[in-house]
């Protein structure tokens, strides 16, 4: 199996895992305290219906016009800032959901507006994570200059420790003016940042959502947004370190089989004919190195190939498919006994009066081949 496809099924069976895990501690975490609320506000609403003597239906009413009216204690959602801020949250994948369109032509135009949008933004942030990752890359390296160290080479370890202290400092700055705006405590606010920044957005905690403003502080606004952008580059940066890395992974497998099936098909060499083992087996083509001596599998014989001219065939450009089949027990009585090669008398000079125009002749360095790599003698029929 490729290790692409290994690749694959391990992050499936991590990631399934992973799910499974997580929900069985949420599970023990939170279904307690979910229940403990539900009971209380069902105390409350008991409790309120016969204290104001009121209907349940009068309830249900007063219960949503409660939670209708709880956007706009920041003012108007759909003017330019608020709007603007919808945008961001649109581009951004955050999607808090504290203000959606509520007409037909403002759910159309958010879902056109998000198709060209998200894609726009991925490519803007990916871009200024390079950007960063390249800046941090000269920053360490004029430091270790500076210090007089024997690497002054940024390493991508350097560049993880330098991205992670950013993106640190980013979420401890903004969670300190979160805290300090909206009146959260410093761990509510630390939880509205991570959030945030990695566009999770579950809408509990929303900033510029209180004392209208939207309207009134205009640079509570810019902050915001300013914090957002800026959060998400740095996040960027992070992923292109650690992420990216490994999602390229099966694309480099995938060019290096290439390369190296390219380069295979490049050595080897096709040949013509059936080639007859000493153990009486035929092996239908081979297909390797001329100077090569490839070994049958289940058989201690060797197989090699002359390359004197009474052994070519005319037809030799043509390719075909080859496989292994055993030989007829009649086939191997014809067989001649294989002598070693070592036993054999070779004599140039009568041999080149016999052949004086074979190209083997020619080059004097075929004798040494054929006592260097012949170990087996081999038939062509």
């Amino acid at each position: 199996m490729k290790k692409q496809n290994v690749r694959t099924i391990s992050l499936i069976v991590c990631t399934i895992t992973y799910l499974l895990v997580g929900a069985a501690i949420f599970d023990a975490l939170e279904s307690d305290s979910e229940k403990k609320r539900c009971e209380a506000l069902d105390y409350v609403e008991k409790m309120i219906i016969q204290k104001y003597n009121i209907s349940a239906e009068d309830f249900k009413v007063m219960e949503t016009v409660v939670l209708k009216s709880e956007p706009h204690k920041a003012g108007q959602q759909w003017k330019f800032a608020g709007a603007f801020y919808y945008a961001t949250t649109v581009l951004t994948t955050i999607g808090y959901g504290h203000s959606t369109p509520a007409t037909v032509g403002g759910k159309l135009f958010t879902m056109c507006y998000a198709i060209v949008g998200i894609p726009l933004g991925l490519v803007m942030f990916q871009s200024i994570g390079e950007r960063v990752n390249r800046l941090s890359s000269y920053v360490i390296q004029n430091v270790k200059v500076s210090l007089h160290c024997k690497q002054t080479a940024a390493s991508e370890l350097d560049l993880i420790c330098v991205v992670t202290t950013l993106s640190s400092l980013t979420i401890a700055g903004g969670a300190a003016a979160f805290s300090k705006f909206e009146n959260w405590s410093y761990f509510d606010s630390v939880y509205y940042c991570f959030i945030t920044l990695t566009t999770i957005g579950f809408g509990d905690m929303v900033a510029l959502q209180k004392d209208n403003a939207l309207n009134r502080k205009p640079e509570y606004v810019m902050f915001a947004l300013i914090f957002i952008l800026f959060g998400l580059a740095i996040v960027a940066a992070s992923l292109n370190l650690l992420v990216l890395r490994f999602v390229t992974m099966n694309t480099e497998d995938e060019r290096r089989d290439e390369a190296q099936a390219i380069q295979a098909m490049q050595a080897a060499v096709h040949l013509e004919g059936d080639v007859i083992t000493s153990n009486g087996s035929i092996l239908s083509g081979y297909v390797g190195n001329l100077h090569e001596i490839t070994s049958i599998s289940g058989s201690s014989s060797s197989i090699n190939s002359c390359t004197c001219v009474c052994f070519k065939t005319k037809d030799m450009k043509r390719k075909k498919k080859y496989k292994k089949r055993q030989s007829p027990p009649h086939l191997r009585n014809l067989l001649p006994e294989v002598v070693p090669m070592r036993d054999f008398s070779f004599d140039s000079q009568s041999f080149n009066g016999n052949l004086h125009h074979s190209t083997v002749l020619q080059n004097q360095n075929h004798n040494y081949n054929l006592r260097r790599n012949l170990s087996l003698s081999s038939f062509h029929v």
